[in-house]
């Protein structure tokens, strides 16, 4: 049984190899027709290089209609001193600080992108996380691209994760570089974009308005999976853009990283039941080892072929689809964590986020804890 999962993981190393070169040959258009833009951005907090994050999206290159929408919920939050000065270095950028209180919704991030998308001027979206850092040319692909296609309703970003100092971080990011993103890619080979992911993401308005808008998201904590899944399901054509963002995941302890760590595990499972179970095949590594332990006498063909397989894909997904460095040397002990929290997200109904505990229900959705 162990051979068989271990020949599954073989096969599925050999359809990244074989999605990332079909992504690669994705063009993108080159003109958007001046299509007006709004940019959210829900902020919390004062994240590590938030203002240069901040300021990357002031610094666009192009020629339409845009404006940037920020939200807190206190007029006392750490973000509001750096959206003020970033508004005043750039006075010819249309901008707007939004003081949304404390939200109703359990998904506090959806409370803010409700807010601002009430108060957006322009039918294209771009919602994007206050840990994202782009160049200047974000606004203008990622407009072509909806340009185009007016069938076209929501496209996530591809991102590539910028580790902090910690080595928690270092090992996240290379995960996220190697592992996660290849999961994408093999999923729109095998059955097209039918959900969106990420820290980035950008839909029309009048397609988020048609699913319910975010007052039919509010309640998920996979609210960027499931707005491209009800878009999907409501006819719109869902993308993997051709734009790569960077996610700048900054540095966390051990304990800050594992509950991340878990969240994320525990949501997926509840979101895509299968496709978690399906991750089994994404970490050769740790079952080559288990089978080794079974039989050492394989392991001279087991291993020299798990870890150039893994090499391969790893490669083929971080640096020609992301641009992104490998640490060579985290990657066998980032694979053999990852193994250990997918084994952990099968258990547990409970996470901790932003301070608060919430119970994650089977459909996907969740509700605060009561406090004593």
């Amino acid at each position: 049984m162990i051979l068989l999962l271990l020949v599954g993981s073989w096969v599925y190393c050999i359809l990244i190899l074989v999605a990332a070169r079909k992504f690669l040959v994705v063009r993108p258009p080159v003109s958007a027709a001046g299509i007006g833009v709004s940019i959210l951005k829900p902020l919390s907090g004062l994240d590590e290089g938030l203002e240069d994050n901040l300021r990357s999206f002031f610094m666009q290159d192009y020629q339409g209609p845009i404006e940037i929408l920020f939200a807190v919920r206190q007029q006392s939050d750490a973000a509001v001193p750096v959206v003020r000065r970033l508004q005043a270095l750039y006075p010819h950028v249309a901008s707007k600080l939004l003081i949304v209180g404390e939200p109703p919704y359990p998904n506090a991030k959806v409370w803010s992108l409700d807010q601002m998308m009430q108060q957006a001027a322009n039918d294209l979206l771009i919602m994007s996380d206050s840990d994202i850092r782009v160049d200047p040319n974000l606004v203008r692909v990622t407009a072509a691209e909806f340009a185009e296609d007016p069938k076209l309703g929501v496209a996530t970003c591809p991102y590539r994760a910028i580790a902090g100092a910690s080595v928690w971080s270092r090992l996240e990011a290379v995960g996220m570089n190697t592992e996660f993103f290849g999961g994408v890619l093999v999923a729109r080979m095998l059955e097209g974009m039918h959900f969106a992911v990420g820290p980035t993401i950008v839909a029309r308005k009048r397609c988020l308005l048609e699913i319910g808008g975010f007052e039919r998201l509010n309640q998920y904590l996979a609210e960027d999976f499931m707005m491209g899944k009800l878009a999907a399901d409501g006819g719109w054509k869902v993308i993997l853009s051709s734009y790569v963002v960077e996610h700048r995941i900054g540095s966390e302890s051990f304990s800050r990283n594992a509950a991340h760590r878990i969240r994320w595990a525990r949501s997926t499972r509840r979101s895509r039941p299968a496709g978690y179970v399906g991750q089994v095949f994404t970490n050769p590594l740790p079952i080559a080892l288990l089978l080794v332990c079974a039989d050492p006498r394989l392991w001279p063909l087991v291993l020299p072929l798990t870890l150039l397989l893994r090499g391969l894909a790893a490669y083929a997904v971080a640096r020609l689809v992301l641009g992104a460095r490998i640490d060579w040397l985290l990657l066998p002990l980032q694979d053999l964590l990852s193994f250990i929290f997918w084994m952990a997200g099968f258990f547990g109904n409970t996470i901790e986020w932003r301070g608060r505990r919430y119970r994650l229900h089977g459909d996907g959705t969740f509700t605060p804890l009561k406090t004593d």
